[in-house]
Protein backbone atom coordinates (compact mmCIF):
# COMPACT_ATOMS: atom_id res chain seq x y z
CA UNK A 1 0.00 0.00 0.00
CA UNK A 2 1.29 3.51 -0.96
CA UNK A 3 0.48 6.43 1.39
CA UNK A 4 0.86 9.70 -0.59
CA UNK A 5 0.58 13.29 1.09
CA UNK A 6 -2.44 14.77 -0.69
CA UNK A 7 -1.50 17.48 -3.17
CA UNK A 8 -2.74 20.88 -1.56
CA UNK A 9 -5.68 22.41 -3.82
CA UNK A 10 -3.23 25.43 -4.57
CA UNK A 11 -0.85 23.47 -5.63
CA UNK A 12 3.46 23.59 -4.70
CA UNK A 13 3.73 26.41 -2.25
CA UNK A 14 6.36 29.25 -2.26
CA UNK A 15 7.37 31.04 1.00
CA UNK A 16 9.34 34.37 1.32
CA UNK A 17 10.07 36.83 3.46
CA UNK A 18 11.56 40.16 4.88
CA UNK A 19 12.12 40.75 8.23
CA UNK A 20 8.93 40.44 10.07
CA UNK A 21 7.12 39.83 6.69
CA UNK A 22 6.17 36.66 5.05
CA UNK A 23 4.13 35.83 2.30
CA UNK A 24 2.99 32.49 0.81
CA UNK A 25 2.90 32.35 -3.31
CA UNK A 26 0.89 29.58 -4.75
CA UNK A 27 1.11 27.44 -8.11
CA UNK A 28 -2.37 27.37 -8.72
CA UNK A 29 -3.17 30.40 -10.98
CA UNK A 30 0.08 32.39 -9.67
CA UNK A 31 -1.57 34.19 -7.00
CA UNK A 32 -1.13 34.80 -3.40
CA UNK A 33 -2.33 32.48 -0.43
CA UNK A 34 -1.10 34.33 2.59
CA UNK A 35 1.09 37.34 3.40
CA UNK A 36 1.63 38.65 7.08
CA UNK A 37 3.51 41.18 8.85
CA UNK A 38 4.24 40.60 12.72
CA UNK A 39 2.22 37.55 12.69
CA UNK A 40 -0.64 39.84 11.55
CA UNK A 41 -2.59 38.90 8.49
CA UNK A 42 -2.77 42.15 5.66
CA UNK A 43 -4.70 39.53 3.39
CA UNK A 44 -7.58 37.65 4.45
CA UNK A 45 -6.32 34.72 2.62
CA UNK A 46 -6.98 30.84 2.63
CA UNK A 47 -5.94 27.71 4.35
CA UNK A 48 -3.47 25.09 2.99
CA UNK A 49 -6.09 22.28 2.60
CA UNK A 50 -8.69 24.99 0.70
CA UNK A 51 -9.03 26.06 -2.81
CA UNK A 52 -8.86 29.78 -3.77
CA UNK A 53 -12.50 30.95 -2.59
CA UNK A 54 -13.83 34.26 -4.22
CA UNK A 55 -10.70 34.83 -6.39
CA UNK A 56 -8.62 35.40 -3.77
CA UNK A 57 -5.04 37.06 -5.06
CA UNK A 58 -6.03 34.95 -8.49
CA UNK A 59 -4.54 36.31 -11.21
CA UNK A 60 -6.86 37.74 -14.19
CA UNK A 61 -5.58 37.42 -17.42
CA UNK A 62 -6.29 38.20 -20.44
CA UNK A 63 -9.15 39.87 -18.85
CA UNK A 64 -10.64 40.89 -15.23
CA UNK A 65 -13.79 40.84 -14.14
CA UNK A 66 -16.77 40.25 -16.62
CA UNK A 67 -17.49 39.77 -20.49
CA UNK A 68 -21.06 39.44 -21.31
CA UNK A 69 -22.49 36.61 -22.66
CA UNK A 70 -18.99 35.51 -22.78
CA UNK A 71 -19.29 36.67 -26.43
CA UNK A 72 -17.19 39.62 -28.13
CA UNK A 73 -15.81 40.39 -32.04
CA UNK A 74 -12.42 40.68 -32.88
CA UNK A 75 -10.79 41.59 -36.40
CA UNK A 76 -14.02 40.24 -38.63
CA UNK A 77 -13.97 36.89 -35.95
CA UNK A 78 -16.87 36.40 -33.73
CA UNK A 79 -15.38 34.52 -29.84
CA UNK A 80 -17.26 32.71 -27.30
CA UNK A 81 -15.70 32.18 -24.27
CA UNK A 82 -16.90 29.57 -21.89
CA UNK A 83 -19.07 31.03 -19.43
CA UNK A 84 -17.48 30.55 -16.28
CA UNK A 85 -20.11 32.70 -14.50
CA UNK A 86 -23.24 30.74 -15.36
CA UNK A 87 -25.58 32.08 -12.93
CA UNK A 88 -25.29 35.20 -14.35
CA UNK A 89 -24.51 33.93 -18.06
CA UNK A 90 -20.70 35.64 -18.25
CA UNK A 91 -17.15 34.40 -18.61
CA UNK A 92 -15.17 36.19 -15.58
CA UNK A 93 -11.58 36.61 -14.63
CA UNK A 94 -9.75 35.42 -17.51
CA UNK A 95 -7.86 31.92 -18.20
CA UNK A 96 -4.99 31.51 -16.52
CA UNK A 97 -6.36 31.58 -12.94
CA UNK A 98 -6.48 27.74 -12.85
CA UNK A 99 -3.83 26.91 -14.37
CA UNK A 100 -0.24 24.81 -13.01
CA UNK A 101 1.99 27.93 -12.81
CA UNK A 102 6.09 27.04 -12.83
CA UNK A 103 9.16 28.51 -11.07
CA UNK A 104 11.24 31.17 -13.42
CA UNK A 105 13.22 32.47 -10.38
CA UNK A 106 13.43 32.33 -6.35
CA UNK A 107 15.35 34.05 -3.49
CA UNK A 108 14.78 34.59 -0.04
CA UNK A 109 12.61 37.14 -0.51
CA UNK A 110 10.93 36.86 -4.15
CA UNK A 111 9.64 34.07 -6.68
CA UNK A 112 8.68 34.51 -9.87
CA UNK A 113 5.61 32.11 -11.11
CA UNK A 114 5.23 31.78 -15.11
CA UNK A 115 2.60 29.85 -17.46
CA UNK A 116 1.75 30.02 -20.80
CA UNK A 117 -1.93 30.20 -21.97
CA UNK A 118 -2.75 28.11 -25.33
CA UNK A 119 -5.38 29.39 -27.66
CA UNK A 120 -8.78 27.94 -27.08
CA UNK A 121 -11.94 28.28 -27.92
CA UNK A 122 -12.88 32.38 -27.85
CA UNK A 123 -9.17 33.19 -27.45
CA UNK A 124 -6.60 32.09 -29.96
CA UNK A 125 -3.76 33.30 -28.59
CA UNK A 126 -1.19 31.75 -26.91
CA UNK A 127 0.63 33.95 -24.28
CA UNK A 128 2.70 33.90 -21.18
CA UNK A 129 2.11 35.15 -18.37
CA UNK A 130 4.24 35.87 -15.39
CA UNK A 131 4.43 37.47 -11.96
CA UNK A 132 7.35 38.66 -9.94
CA UNK A 133 6.83 38.92 -5.87
CA UNK A 134 9.00 40.97 -3.88
CA UNK A 135 8.84 41.94 -0.38
CA UNK A 136 10.78 44.74 0.65
CA UNK A 137 11.38 46.96 3.49
CA UNK A 138 8.27 49.06 1.73
CA UNK A 139 6.08 45.95 2.06
CA UNK A 140 4.99 43.73 -1.61
CA UNK A 141 5.46 44.80 -5.02
CA UNK A 142 3.60 42.50 -7.42
CA UNK A 143 4.35 42.83 -11.23
CA UNK A 144 2.63 41.26 -13.84
CA UNK A 145 4.11 40.44 -17.62
CA UNK A 146 2.08 39.81 -20.58
CA UNK A 147 3.73 38.31 -23.81
CA UNK A 148 2.37 37.20 -27.23
CA UNK A 149 3.34 34.29 -28.38
CA UNK A 150 0.97 34.22 -31.20
CA UNK A 151 1.66 34.64 -34.67
CA UNK A 152 -0.95 37.98 -34.72
CA UNK A 153 -2.08 41.02 -32.76
CA UNK A 154 -3.57 40.00 -29.31
CA UNK A 155 -5.63 41.92 -27.10
CA UNK A 156 -5.30 41.92 -23.39
CA UNK A 157 -6.21 43.18 -20.00
CA UNK A 158 -4.70 42.80 -16.46
CA UNK A 159 -5.74 42.33 -13.07
CA UNK A 160 -5.30 40.69 -9.45
CA UNK A 161 -8.12 39.84 -6.48
CA UNK A 162 -6.52 39.62 -3.28
CA UNK A 163 -8.49 40.87 0.03
CA UNK A 164 -7.43 42.89 2.61
CA UNK A 165 -7.96 43.22 6.10
CA UNK A 166 -6.59 45.39 9.35
CA UNK A 167 -7.51 43.18 12.16
CA UNK A 168 -11.16 44.03 12.49
CA UNK A 169 -13.98 41.38 12.40
CA UNK A 170 -15.45 42.79 9.39
CA UNK A 171 -14.79 45.43 7.28
CA UNK A 172 -17.88 47.39 8.38
CA UNK A 173 -15.73 48.63 11.08
CA UNK A 174 -12.50 49.37 9.02
CA UNK A 175 -11.97 52.96 7.43
CA UNK A 176 -11.45 53.06 3.80
CA UNK A 177 -10.09 56.16 1.39
CA UNK A 178 -10.78 55.76 -1.91
CA UNK A 179 -9.26 59.03 -4.07
CA UNK A 180 -11.13 58.23 -6.89
CA UNK A 181 -13.52 60.83 -8.55
CA UNK A 182 -16.02 58.28 -10.57
CA UNK A 183 -17.84 54.94 -10.16
CA UNK A 184 -19.28 52.67 -12.46
CA UNK A 185 -23.29 51.39 -12.18
CA UNK A 186 -23.96 48.36 -13.63
CA UNK A 187 -26.92 45.74 -14.83
CA UNK A 188 -28.34 42.46 -13.79
CA UNK A 189 -25.43 41.02 -15.09
CA UNK A 190 -23.06 43.36 -13.15
CA UNK A 191 -21.72 44.94 -16.88
CA UNK A 192 -21.08 48.64 -16.48
CA UNK A 193 -24.55 50.90 -17.73
CA UNK A 194 -22.54 54.40 -17.68
CA UNK A 195 -20.23 56.31 -15.02
CA UNK A 196 -21.49 58.67 -12.22
CA UNK A 197 -19.56 60.84 -10.00
CA UNK A 198 -18.88 59.31 -6.75
CA UNK A 199 -19.57 62.90 -5.29
CA UNK A 200 -23.06 63.16 -3.29
CA UNK A 201 -22.82 58.93 -3.78
CA UNK A 202 -22.81 56.06 -1.27
CA UNK A 203 -19.53 55.66 -2.89
CA UNK A 204 -17.62 58.60 -2.35
CA UNK A 205 -14.57 57.29 -0.27
CA UNK A 206 -12.33 60.28 -1.02
CA UNK A 207 -12.04 61.55 2.53
CA UNK A 208 -11.42 58.73 4.69
CA UNK A 209 -14.61 57.34 6.92
CA UNK A 210 -16.05 53.68 8.01
CA UNK A 211 -17.00 51.47 5.12
CA UNK A 212 -20.19 50.50 7.62
CA UNK A 213 -22.91 48.19 6.60
CA UNK A 214 -22.40 49.75 2.73
CA UNK A 215 -22.35 46.59 -0.12
CA UNK A 216 -19.89 47.44 -2.76
CA UNK A 217 -18.86 45.88 -6.09
CA UNK A 218 -18.31 48.19 -8.14
CA UNK A 219 -15.62 49.26 -10.59
CA UNK A 220 -14.11 53.17 -9.53
CA UNK A 221 -11.64 54.68 -12.38
CA UNK A 222 -10.49 58.63 -13.06
CA UNK A 223 -7.64 57.76 -10.13
CA UNK A 224 -6.09 60.36 -8.16
CA UNK A 225 -2.02 60.25 -8.01
CA UNK A 226 0.17 61.18 -5.98
CA UNK A 227 3.88 62.43 -8.09
CA UNK A 228 5.28 59.17 -8.46
CA UNK A 229 2.16 58.21 -10.81
CA UNK A 230 0.59 55.73 -8.37
CA UNK A 231 -2.65 55.60 -7.29
CA UNK A 232 -2.76 54.69 -3.53
CA UNK A 233 -6.42 53.41 -1.61
CA UNK A 234 -5.63 52.97 2.37
CA UNK A 235 -7.65 50.62 4.92
CA UNK A 236 -7.44 50.92 8.38
CA UNK A 237 -8.54 50.01 11.74
CA UNK A 238 -10.66 52.77 13.87
CA UNK A 239 -8.57 54.22 16.79
CA UNK A 240 -5.28 54.04 15.37
CA UNK A 241 -5.10 50.59 14.81
CA UNK A 242 -3.31 48.30 11.69
CA UNK A 243 -3.51 50.19 8.69
CA UNK A 244 -2.42 49.43 4.86
CA UNK A 245 -1.81 51.26 1.80
CA UNK A 246 -2.65 49.12 -1.31
CA UNK A 247 -1.31 51.35 -4.45
CA UNK A 248 -1.09 50.65 -8.68
CA UNK A 249 1.10 51.70 -10.92
CA UNK A 250 0.19 53.43 -14.37
CA UNK A 251 -0.92 50.76 -15.88
CA UNK A 252 -3.51 50.28 -13.59
CA UNK A 253 -6.41 52.57 -14.46
CA UNK A 254 -9.38 50.80 -12.62
CA UNK A 255 -9.93 49.47 -9.40
CA UNK A 256 -12.83 47.02 -8.24
CA UNK A 257 -14.06 47.74 -4.60
CA UNK A 258 -15.93 44.18 -3.32
CA UNK A 259 -17.23 43.90 0.43
CA UNK A 260 -17.66 39.90 -0.04
CA UNK A 261 -21.66 40.61 0.36
CA UNK A 262 -22.20 37.68 -2.79
CA UNK A 263 -19.70 35.19 -1.69
CA UNK A 264 -21.51 31.60 -1.07
CA UNK A 265 -19.75 30.84 2.03
CA UNK A 266 -21.69 33.51 4.90
CA UNK A 267 -18.51 33.02 7.09
CA UNK A 268 -16.24 34.67 4.19
CA UNK A 269 -18.96 37.28 3.74
CA UNK A 270 -17.46 40.91 4.55
CA UNK A 271 -14.55 39.79 6.47
CA UNK A 272 -12.15 41.21 3.91
CA UNK A 273 -12.24 43.76 1.63
CA UNK A 274 -11.92 42.99 -2.24
CA UNK A 275 -9.22 45.26 -3.66
CA UNK A 276 -9.23 43.90 -7.86
CA UNK A 277 -6.15 46.15 -9.87
CA UNK A 278 -7.51 46.69 -13.62
CA UNK A 279 -6.18 47.43 -16.71
CA UNK A 280 -9.72 47.77 -18.63
CA UNK A 281 -12.80 48.08 -17.00
CA UNK A 282 -15.38 44.80 -16.88
CA UNK A 283 -16.65 43.85 -20.10
CA UNK A 284 -13.72 45.54 -22.22
CA UNK A 285 -12.77 42.76 -24.43
CA UNK A 286 -16.92 43.90 -26.01
CA UNK A 287 -16.16 47.47 -25.45
CA UNK A 288 -12.52 47.51 -26.50
CA UNK A 289 -12.16 50.33 -23.86
CA UNK A 290 -8.20 50.29 -22.45
CA UNK A 291 -7.28 47.09 -23.99
CA UNK A 292 -3.78 46.33 -24.60
CA UNK A 293 -2.94 44.98 -28.11
CA UNK A 294 0.31 43.13 -28.29
CA UNK A 295 2.40 42.34 -31.67
CA UNK A 296 3.62 38.68 -32.20
CA UNK A 297 6.66 38.57 -29.55
CA UNK A 298 5.49 42.00 -27.78
CA UNK A 299 5.15 42.18 -23.90
CA UNK A 300 3.55 44.39 -21.61
CA UNK A 301 3.97 44.68 -17.46
CA UNK A 302 2.30 46.65 -14.94
CA UNK A 303 2.69 46.72 -11.06
CA UNK A 304 0.60 47.13 -7.63
CA UNK A 305 1.86 46.59 -4.59
CA UNK A 306 0.42 46.66 -0.71
CA UNK A 307 2.55 48.27 2.10
CA UNK A 308 1.37 47.85 5.50
CA UNK A 309 1.71 50.75 8.19
CA UNK A 310 2.46 49.69 11.83
CA UNK A 311 -0.53 50.83 14.28
CA UNK A 312 -0.40 54.30 15.74
CA UNK A 313 -2.38 53.32 18.99
CA UNK A 314 -3.45 50.58 20.80
CA UNK A 315 -7.26 50.09 20.82
CA UNK A 316 -8.63 49.64 24.03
Amino acid sequence: MVTETPVPPSGPQHEISFADQHAVVVSVGGGLRTYDVGGHPVLDGYALDRPADGARAQTLVPWPNRVQDGRWHWNGQDQQLALTEPEQHNAIHGLVRWMPWGVAEQSADAVALACTSYPQPGYPWALQVRNDFRLAEDGLTVRTTVTNLGATAAPVAAGSHPYLTVGTATVDDAVLQLPAEVWLPTGEQQIPTGREPVAGSAYDFRTPRPIGPLEIDYTFTDLRRDPDGRFRLRLSAPDGGRAVTFWLGPAYGFVEIFTGDALPDPDRRRRGLGVEPMTAPPNALVTGESLVVLEPGQSWDGEWGISPEPPTAHPD
